[in-house]
C-alpha cells in the first residue's frame, strides 16, 4: 500500500495528520511506509493535484470522496471537521483501498 501525505511547510496540522494516520494503521495492523511530500509552489500544487494541506493519498486517492474530484488546488490549508483528517476517514480509505469497502 503506498500513502502520501502532501503537505506546506510551517502547516500545523501536518504532523498531527501524521501521527493520527499511523495511529489507525497500527489498530487496523497495516503496515505501511508513510512518504511525506513537501508542496513548496504552486506549480507543484497544480501538477499533485493538491487541494491543500495536510492530504492524505492511499494509493494515489485522497482519503476524502469528495475531494478526487481535483476541483480544488492551491497553496492553502485543508479544513476537515477538527482541524484534522478525522480516524474514521482514514479508516474508510484504508478498507476501500483493501476492497473492503466502496467509496
Amino acid at each position: 500500500m503506498h500513502i502520501a501525505v502532501l503537505y506546506l511547510k510551517g502547516c500545523p496540522n501536518h504532523r498531527p495528520a501524521v501521527e493520527r494516520l499511523q495511529k489507525v494503521l497500527a489498530q487496523e495492523g497495516l503496515p505501511a511506509e508513510i512518504l511525506e511530500i513537501e508542496v513548496r509552489d504552486q506549480s507543484e500544487a497544480e501538477r499533485l493535484k493538491f487541494p491543500g494541506s495536510p492530504t492524505i493519498r492511499i494509493n494515489g486517492q485522497d482519503i476524502e470522496v469528495a475531494a478526487r474530484s481535483g476541483a480544488t488546488i492551491g497553496l492553502a490549508c485543508r479544513r476537515y471537521p477538527g482541524g484534522l483528517p478525522p480516524e474514521q476517514m482514514i479508516r474508510r480509505a484504508l478498507r476501500e483501498e483493501q476492497g473492503g469497502i466502496a467509496p
